[in-house]
């Protein structure tokens, strides 16, 4: 079967740009740490998992239909522009960019979607279709709702990587891969600026879902609530409640940028250094 390794490009970019232990730059005096530890990650991402088809979406400079949904969506991210290319994540995508079209990698920016969309298109799609098993890389906790047969999440912490299945949403949820978006929409997510149901943290969130299996299902029989201030939260919130799955909703709706075959990969044996090498960052 194939293996294809799908990277969340802007993710991936951000935890190496402010994760690396210090700033760092070549001989000219370039900042390359974003660089040089998101080349490093990649690399042994593909030793991790030795895939047959690789992709790393990042996100695009444009506002998506969840803006229109709620203008509080994402509205607690930092904005860097204008800030000295020192402090920008994004000051150092061309070079990344450059990289990865050295390595053979399809690499897109999300157009009109955001690049969640786009990864879970292919996961849905290829892991769907019985032909593929699919790694999709990233600590974006939304993407949990894709595991699924076919379909895993790394994190990727060097070597405390772990890589997630359905058991691990479970264990740590309480629910499955495919009742993590219905979870959400309960509590909230604070990293995307969701607001939840106040009162109804994960465990109680968790224990509805599993007793009425979804959202619609639980706001069709709020009655059956019994403890009054939870139920009436429920019923006041219904609004927000299915806002928010719209929010946190992946679905196969932005489809697939490039066909399969684009995507083919056969990693060579090279190394970090040579991949800044060969872009002229060393």
């Amino acid at each position: 079967m194939n293996k294809f390794l799908i990277v969340d490009g802007s993710n991936l970019l951000f935890q190496m740009f402010f994760g690396m232990p210090a700033r760092i730059v070549n001989g000219a005096g370039k900042p390359i740490q974003g660089t040089l530890g998101f080349v490093g990650a990649f690399l042994r991402m593909v030793r991790m998992t030795r895939p047959t088809h690789a992709a790393v979406i990042f996100d695009g400079e444009h506002g998506t239909e969840r803006n229109e949904i709620s203008s509080d969506y994402k509205a607690n991210r930092r904005d860097f522009t204008g800030l000295p290319d020192a402090d920008s994540p994004f000051s150092q995508l061309d070079d990344i960019c450059a990289a990865l079209d050295l390595l053979g990698v399809f690499r897109t920016e999300a157009e009109v979607y955001e690049a969640d969309d786009v990864i879970a298109s292919y996961a849905i799609r290829l892991g769907g279709s019985g032909e593929y098993r699919v790694v999709v890389a990233s600590q974006d906790s939304d993407l949990y709702q894709l595991i699924g047969e076919n379909v895993s999440v790394l994190r990727y912490r060097g070597k405390k990587s772990t890589l997630c299945d359905a058991g691990y949403v479970r264990e740590r949820f309480g629910v499955a891969p495919e009742r993590y978006a219905d979870l959400k929409s309960l509590t909230g997510d604070a990293s995307d600026n969701i607001r939840g149901v106040r009162g109804v943290g994960p465990k109680t969130a968790a224990a509805l879902i599993a007793r009425f299996g979804s959202i619609e299902e639980l706001l069709a029989h709020t009655d059956l609530i019994t403890r009054p201030a939870l139920r009436s939260a429920i019923e006041e919130n219904a609004d927000r409640i299915r806002k928010n799955y719209r929010l946190i909703k992946l679905t196969d709706r932005a489809g697939l940028p490039a066909a399969p075959a684009r995507l083919a990969f056969d990693p060579d044996s090279v190394t970090t250094a040579d991949v800044l090498r060969a872009i002229g960052l060393t």
